[in-house]
């Protein structure tokens, strides 16, 4: 599953990547500093571009909450709902009965914009962590849904069944998330969709020969170290690895 991303682009090379504006400058001091680690069970605050305004960049609360609850009680949905992946990714083949996807996945579908994700790799019984990102540094588009909470948007990555890649990395789980090239990003954000045509977008498989994977540093997985740091998105060497990607 996709629980942790990388942004470090800029918010104006967002912004003329993806043809929007930030939907407050004043933000942009605050998104232009660079994480190179987001650990989505803090639940920070992204970029996403959302389906009801397209045109624009805003802030979202990484972990969906349902639509019904107020912003008071965020904080302690999160805390909840831990045990089911703290609603950081929704899976597309329950996109359309999940009792807060259903009421998502036609008119608040949103896009966030990543430079890399990170995904575990078991060997042997140890955890080895990749970073993927797009091999020109492109921003990556990684498909998700939303909730509007009074002024606040929560959302989810959705993710689908692995490609021979992943499944080759993220050899447990065997998941990866929904990355759409820039045609399907313009679609997955039209008001007029239809179920069948939302339901092939799910099947979208991101062409494996424009990423560039490699592992980083176990940093990744330790709370006793801080791995918001450029090194993590570094290639690291393991001797008894096998060449994966």
């Amino acid at each position: 599953m996709c629980f942790h991303t990388s942004t470090t682009n800029k918010v104006k090379k967002l912004e003329k990547h993806f043809k929007v504006g930030v939907v407050d400058p004043s933000m942009e001091s605050y998104f232009d500093k660079p994480t190179y680690h987001h650990n989505g069970f803090s639940h920070p605050n992204m970029l996403v571009i959302p389906q009801e305004r397209s045109d624009l960049l805003a802030p979202g609360i990484w972990g969906i909450v349902p639509s019904y609850k107020t912003k008071d009680d965020i904080k302690d949905y999160h805390k909840e709902a831990v045990r089911y992946g703290g609603g950081l990714n929704a899976r597309s083949e329950k996109a359309f009965d999940h009792f807060i996807y259903k009421n998502a996945i036609m008119e608040k579908r949103c896009i966030i914009p990543v430079s890399g994700f990170f995904e575990p790799h078991d060997y042997k019984g140890k955890k080895y962590p990749f970073y993927f990102k797009n091999k020109e540094d492109y921003p990556l588009a990684l498909a998700g849904l939303y909730t509007v909470i009074d002024t606040y948007i929560t959302f989810t990555i959705l993710t689908k069944k692995a490609s021979p890649l992943f499944a080759k990395i993220h050899n447990k789980k065997n998941r990866q998330p929904l990355i759409l090239d820039e045609e399907l990003t313009h679609n997955w954000l039209s008001v007029d969709l239809s179920e069948s045509e939302i339901e092939d977008i799910l099947q979208f498989s991101y062409p494996e020969e424009q990423l560039s994977v490699f592992p980083v540093s176990k940093d990744l997985f330790s709370p006793k170290v801080d791995s918001n740091k450029k090194e993590i998105i570094e290639e690291v060497t393991y001797s008894e690895l096998p060449n994966l990607a």
